[in-house]
């Protein structure tokens, strides 16, 4: 079976700065694929180019066994595709939204029509088919997104950041639509986030760091290898700061709301304790999670995305 994508040696430079270098791997079909990493590793650079919206400098790139520089039109049919900022038309209502994607993409009025009834349904929009996209809900807009991705009967679906600027219970609902979506169209997901949990239940983890992927594998895979478990620290006052980052410099992280401390062993946490527990305002715990993993790979927490400002939708 041909894999939903395939990358040999992918490299893009913008300038001096080398965004993709030599990047090689393969997405299965009906996979669900996550690339983490931090902010300008070259993640959107790999979906732009899988998404025919920049070539790459060298190396090749296939979806869906479509080159995307030989054969893009076929790569696009392949693709659905839910950026982070959102390009619906606020001044249109959500079926013609639909109506004129489908139209762009050729498919025929009366599947058309069938299609967009079918995709309403899936993520639960049918009922505001007529309202005006301006008068949606952040959550709704982002299902709607996933809906006219899927109009043109896309097998290979890409996500940058699909849930960024929604609340906790709006993103969970939008992972159990993709979830019901994905069982129900075999669909292959790429996705891309900043928010770790998010990944815990894909099938492989690529993490991408500085152009290169430094790590690939299942979620229990990477937690077993490079799992480290941490404390977090709230010291009393900024001497009791640099006291433990003296005294464990190989071990300490400063992060905003204090310090992260790598547990090498399972007696440190008693000897830390027995040293600095009185001289610390608040004390919690990271047990092995991906998390960790990227810590231990990169030697940085993975930031959370600032939220995209929506541009304000109205008739001009």
């Amino acid at each position: 079976m041909t894999p939903a994508v395939e990358l040999h040696d992918l490299s893009k430079r913008y300038g001096r700065h080398l965004a993709l270098d030599g990047v090689g791997l393969t997405i299965n079909r009906g996979e669900v694929f996550a690339l983490l990493g931090p902010n300008g590793a070259g993640k959107t650079t790999l979906l732009h180019i899988l998404c025919t919206l920049l070539a790459p400098d060298s190396g090749t790139a296939k979806v869906g066994g479509a080159d995307v520089m030989r054969d893009p039109l076929r790569v696009r049919r392949n693709l659905g595709v839910v950026f982070q900022t959102s390009s619906l038309d606020g001044r249109l209502t959500v079926r013609e939204n639909l109506e004129f994607h489908g139209m762009v993409y050729g498919v025929p009025k009366a599947l058309r029509r069938d299609r967009i009834q079918e995709v309403l349904a899936a993520v639960e929009l049918a009922d505001r088919a007529n309202a005006l996209v301006q008068t949606l809900s952040a959550g709704m807009k982002r299902r709607l997104e996933i809906a006219r991705a899927l109009v043109h009967d896309a097998r290979i679906l890409v996500m940058d950041e699909p849930t960024v600027g929604l609340d906790a219970r709006s993103r969970d609902a939008m992972w159990d639509y993709i979830a019901k979506l994905r069982a129900e169209r075999d669909l292959t997901l790429i996705i891309t986030t900043h928010y770790v949990e998010e990944v815990e239940n894909c099938d492989r983890v690529c993490i991408i760091d500085q152009g290169k992927v430094v790590a690939l594998d299942t979620p229990h895979a990477l937690k077993s290898r490079y799992g480290q478990e941490y404390m977090r620290l709230r010291p009393v006052d900024a001497a009791a700061a640099q006291a433990i980052q003296s005294r464990y410099p190989e071990l300490v992280t400063p992060i905003p709301e204090g310090l992260l401390v790598r547990i090498p062993q399972s007696q440190f946490t008693r000897e830390f304790l027995g040293e600095f527990g009185d001289r610390l305002t608040d004390l919690s715990f990271d047990r092995s999670s991906l998390a960790s993993v990227f810590l231990a790979i990169t030697g940085r927490q993975l930031e959370r995305p600032e939220p995209v400002t929506p541009k304000r939708e109205g008739r001009r």
